[in-house]
Formats: structure tokens, C-alpha cells, sequence
């Protein structure tokens, strides 16, 4: 048997993240991976597939739309989705490696095989040849996998999840997508760029409901204009296969009727956690009743010695949250002082224009009774926007009314994923709006328009508008 002061379960952004820093902080450790690649869901069938193919789609969406009045033409112009497939590909596996390098670098021993429970201190690992390890200290971040429907099961065909669309050789002439959340929307947007009639089906009232509403309504806006259908405050009855098509019933605030017909339907219906087939009964680790593990403040399940983080514990589900958790708990073993703060996690929505989220939304400011101060700037009346036509969004700004502390700032348009740090930044270190409004801001730049709207949040008058 071979013993390891730490053991990780699962190699995604929390797992190779927390076996990284044990090994940094010398922890003899080791990580266990069920598949025959590194880097999780994110890597290989999330963030990075899709947005390598995000970028790709709005490549070919501005060459065919756009470029014509930057003065560039195109003769001929086509998209080659097996080549398109193929970068991605290429893409994933140079991660992969790198992240194989990382840990012959950190001298980490890595188990590929399924890792189960069998006390407290022993792990199995099920490959071609059982293994018996012992630990004093394990993580688990197996991570989820899609949501099915009990009524629609997922074939990878017709009926497909974020998983199998991120590897079709095909565009869908017809593409529906149930669930308006941010894989939803995001994947609808990178079909509709290389030519689909893309239709999204939501049972909420609003698209990416848990963001603020300002935001919600602004993409809609921007996505019905590029062609997307929506159905909202909509309930998916049935789906059925009919010959090469797919037909989906539902019905509209729980009244009218509809048929759906398309070649292809995505199920984008939230994610289930990997607890099962981990032997977690046979430790006695607290589950909830969608099979969440259950952890205290400092990521620790009723075993004191294991672990939990990413999305194996719920919340948002996103890879940097998970990465923070990993880093977080490797600190609290070793004795470092770590501080992790849920509403200082950014989110972030990698459609054109992008979105991006930090902090309190209006609803919960409500919800709180915590008087605010808005300041919100339109990104069309900055010169950068306006030389490269980029054109929609806006920023909108947060703030305490008595104390101009900044409790939330959304934004939505260009840039947005790389400009939300400075807000995160200047919450972290608890600034004021004030604060925002006084810094000089390089022009032209899109981050102009946080000054702006910082300007607008402390009672003062913009300059551009």
C-alpha cells in the first residue's frame, strides 16, 4: 500500500488546482482520475471546447457580417466545421499535456481508475489492477455532469447534452435548447453565429435569471436581434423522435400549447453532482437531497479529514469558484490563513457581447432592504466602442447610498470577461464608487464606461452622455 499525506479525487479545476498547491506547501499527494484524461469537464467538455468554438463561430459570423465595412471582402467565404473541430481538439489535448507536465513538475503521483471508499483513510482504486492507497487527508472534486429529463433521455444524437454538442460534424438546420441559463444561452449563440435557426426554451420569466434583471433583458434584446427565438415562463410536456426530427410540446405560462420541430434538441437543464460509485455510504459523508456533499465553512464534510469543492458541493458551478476552493483548502490543511468570499466570484456569459457580474443584483439589494445608488453608462457613447462597432451594453454600478460602497457591478459588452476584474478588485478592497470616478482611465478603452457609470453612482454627471 502507498501513502500520501494528501489524496485528490478528480482532476478538473479544483482537483489539479488543490493537488498543485498541496504539493507546493509539501504534501506528499497524489490525484485520482476515472477517465484517461486530465483537467475535467472545463477542459475537455466545457470552458475551453466551447469557448475555443466560440471564438471560432464569432471569427466567421464578423468575416461574413462585419469585415465588409472595415473594408475587407471575402470571396467565397466557408466554414469548415471538421476543421473547426479539429482546433478545438488540437487546443484540448496541449492543456492536457500541460497539465501532465505540472504534475511531473510537482512530483504528484497520478491514479488513473475509480476511486471508492473503504474507511476513512483507504481509498481503492478500480482499474485493470485494483490499488490500495492510504491518506490523511482527502479532497473530493469529481465534479457533475448534465441533467437529463425523466421523460428525455439523453442518445447523443437527437437528444444531446453541452457534452455531444461541443463534437457534432454537423450544423442543425433546427437547433432547440431547453434551459436559458449561461450553457444554454452561450451555446446557442455559437450555433446561431455559423448558421443555425436556434430557438431557446426557458421556464423562467427571464434568461440567466440568477444575474441581474438589467442584464437579463439587454442579451435578450441583442439575441432576438440576431435571429434567436425564445420562449419563456415556458414548461417542456414531452419530447418525442419522429422519423429524422425531434418534437418537443410545451406550454406558455402553463396555458398555450406549442410544437417545436427540429433537427436537434439540447438539454441545458442544470448539472448533477459525481457522488455515486464513491463508496460515501461506507464513511457515513452527508449528502443533500440532490446528492450535494454537504460541507461546513472551511469545505470540510462530517469527516473532519475529507474534503469537498467545485461543483461536487453546488453553488455556482464555475471554474474559478472551484480553483479558489481548491487553493482555500489546501491552505486550511497546511495552516495558512485563507479567506473565501462567494459574492466576490465573478460570473461571466462568453456570448457577443459578453456578460459579466460581481457582487449584489438589484433583487437582492431589495431583498435585503439595503438602500443603493445606480450608475449605469451605455457602452455606443464610448469613441472605442463607436471605431470598432462595437457598439451594444452598458455598465452598471452598485452602490451603498449612505456609505458609495460598491455592493454589485454588472456589466455587458465587449471585453466584459477581462474588465469585471477591476470591479472585483475595487470590491475586494471595499472602494467606493467615488473611488472608481477619480481614477484616470486610458482612452479609448472600453473601461471607460466603469468611470462613467462611477461618475452617474456618486451623484455626479457623466462626461460622454
Amino acid at each position: 500500500m502507498n501513502y500520501y499525506d494528501v489524496v485528490v479525487i478528480g482532476s478538473g479545476p479544483g482537483g489539479y488546482i488543490s493537488a498543485i498547491r498541496c504539493s507546493q506547501l509539501g504534501f506528499n499527494t497524489a490525484i485520482i482520475e476515472k477517465y484517461q484524461y486530465f483537467g475535467g469537464t472545463c477542459l475537455n467538455v466545457g470552458c475551453i471546447p466551447s469557448k475555443t468554438l466560440l471564438s471560432s463561430a464569432e471569427n466567421y459570423h464578423k468575416a461574413k457580417n462585419m469585415f465588409y465595412n472595415h473594408g475587407i471582402q471575402f470571396d467565397n467565404l466557408l466554414l469548415d466545421i471538421t476543421k473547426m473541430m479539429n482546433r478545438k481538439n488540437n487546443i484540448i489535448n496541449k492543456i492536457c499535456e500541460g497539465i501532465k507536465y505540472l504534475f511531473i513538475k510537482y512530483n504528484i503521483k497520478t491514479y488513473l481508475g475509480t476511486a471508492i471508499f473503504k474507511d476513512k483513510n483507504t481509498i481503492s482504486i478500480l482499474d485493470s489492477d485494483s490499488k490500495i492507497i492510504k491518506f490523511t487527508y482527502a479532497i473530493i472534486a469529481t465534479g457533475s455532469k448534465p441533467m437529463e429529463l425523466p421523460f428525455a433521455k439523453i442518445d447523443g444524437n437527437k437528444i444531446i447534452s453541452s457534452t455531444n454538442i461541443l463534437s457534432l460534424n454537423y450544423i442543425p438546420k433546427k437547433l432547440s435548447i431547453i434551459g436559458g441559463g449561461v450553457i444554454g444561452i452561450e451555446l446557442g449563440s455559437l450555433y446561431n453565429k455559423i448558421g443555425s435557426d436556434v430557438t431557446i426554451i426557458e421556464y423562467e420569466k427571464n434568461i440567466i435569471s440568477n444575474l441581474d434583471l438589467d442584464l437579463s433583458k439587454e442579451l435578450e434584446n441583442i439575441l432576438k436581434k440576431n435571429g434567436i427565438k425564445f420562449y419563456l415562463s415556458t414548461k417542456v410536456e414531452n419530447i418525442d423522435l419522429i422519423k429524422d426530427n425531434v418534437k418537443i410540446n410545451a406550454k406558455i405560462n402553463k396555458n398555450d400549447e406549442i410544437n417545436i420541430i427540429c433537427d436537434c434538441c439540447l438539454l441545458s437543464i442544470g448539472r448533477i453532482p459525481y457522488t455515486n460509485n464513491l463508496g460515501l455510504e461506507n464513511i457515513g459523508i452527508k449528502k443533500d437531497k440532490k446528492g450535494f456533499i454537504l460541507v461546513n465553512n472551511n469545505l470540510q464534510t462530517n469527516i473532519e479529514n475529507i474534503y469537498a469543492i467545485g461543483d461536487v458541493i453546488g453553488g455556482l458551478m464555475l471554474a474559478h469558484k472551484a480553483e479558489k476552493e481548491g487553493i482555500f483548502v489546501s491552505d486550511k490543511i497546511y495552516g495558512n490563513k485563507n479567506i473565501l468570499n462567494y459574492n466576490l466570484i465573478p460570473s461571466v456569459i462568453y456570448t457577443n457581447p459578453e456578460v459579466a457580474s460581481v457582487g449584489k443584483s438589484e433583487k437582492e439589494l431589495k431583498d435585503f432592504n439595503i438602500k443603493y445608488k445606480i450608475g449605469k453608462f451605455p457602452i455606443k457613447a464610448l469613441g472605442r466602442a463607436i471605431s470598432s462597432g462595437e457598439i451594444n451594453g452598458f455598465v452598471k454600478i452598485l452602490s451603498d447610498e449612505l456609505t458609495d460602497e460598491i455592493l454589485g457591478i454588472h456589466m455587458i459588452g465587449p471585453r466584459a470577461s477581462d474588465i469585471i476584474i477591476e470591479a472585483v478588485l475595487a470590491m475586494e478592497f471595499k472602494a467606493s464608487s467615488e473611488d472608481l470616478s477619480l481614477i484616470s482611465y486610458a482612452h479609448p478603452t472600453f473601461t471607460e464606461a466603469v468611470k462613467e457609470a462611477a461618475l452617474i453612482a456618486t451623484g455626479n454627471k457623466p462626461i460622454h452622455i
